[in-house]
């Protein structure tokens, strides 16, 4: 009778340590990489200007992997597949962090490329301005590579039209960054958005947009670090 109590009371108190573990603040990255052999995975994050390694996994033979971490905040993970294949290139996927499960699903061989992530908001809102934004960057390169042909290259006249193009696509690409800023002031992608991907914008813009941030994303990692570079720049 006394081991069977010892015993129950051994397995409440696992139970309660196990919840112990798990807070609000908790972020659970799980999933699978398709296809993968061998490898060692790494979750890592930048910590005062240097990218820190918070868990690494070694895989063999099973794609599956899970990471256990705690966040403040939403904020910028990077999962590094070290792969042992023979192949020089590793992979690293970018995502939005934040306390709950997320999900990534990859393969081995498409790894940063063709991945699917869920479970974060602040990663949705990145994703939907990515998306637009790449649409930018194939016209550019299109313009580019049109530029760059030789009947072009002797028409000044041709050439002065393309690069009209090209700052148009520019200026477009900036308006389209500073109407999803000023659109999405609840979202703590928003300030990582402007000080990674539109810097080069009118200061007074940004700084409108700064200015209607949510206070918890003004007060976060990225809005600190945005209000920092508006007041450098002002």
């Amino acid at each position: 009778m006394m081991k069977q109590i010892l015993f129950v009371l051994l397995v409440g108190v696992t139970v309660l340590t196990s919840c112990e573990k798990s807070t609000e603040n908790t972020m659970n990255v799980s999933g699978n990489i398709k296809g993968l052999k061998k490898g060692t995975l790494y979750l890592q994050q930048f910590k005062d200007s240097t990218l820190a390694t918070l868990d690494s996994l070694q895989i063999k033979g099973d794609g599956a992997f899970s990471f256990t971490t705690e966040v403040n905040e939403p904020e910028v993970f990077y999962l590094y597949l070290k792969k042992e294949d023979n192949n020089d290139i590793n992979d690293r996927i970018t995502f939005f962090g934040e306390s709950g499960d997320i999900v990534i699903n990859t393969s081995w061989n498409t790894f940063d490329t063709n991945v699917d992530i869920s479970g974060s908001k602040s990663h949705e809102k990145l994703l939907e301005f990515y998306d637009m934004a790449s649409k930018f960057n194939i016209k550019e390169l299109t313009l580019v590579q049109q530029a760059s042909t030789p009947e072009l290259q002797e028409d000044s006249v041709a050439l002065d039209s393309i690069q009209r193009l090209i700052n148009q696509n520019t200026i477009s690409r900036y308006r389209y960054a500073l109407n999803f800023g000023l659109n999405n002031g609840d979202s703590y992608a928003t300030p990582y958005i402007m000080i990674t991907e539109a810097r080069e914008a009118n200061p007074k813009y940004l700084d409108s947009i700064y200015k209607g941030l949510n206070p918890e994303v003004a007060a976060s990692k990225y809005g600190k670090e945005f209000k920092a570079f508006l007041d450098e720049n002002n």
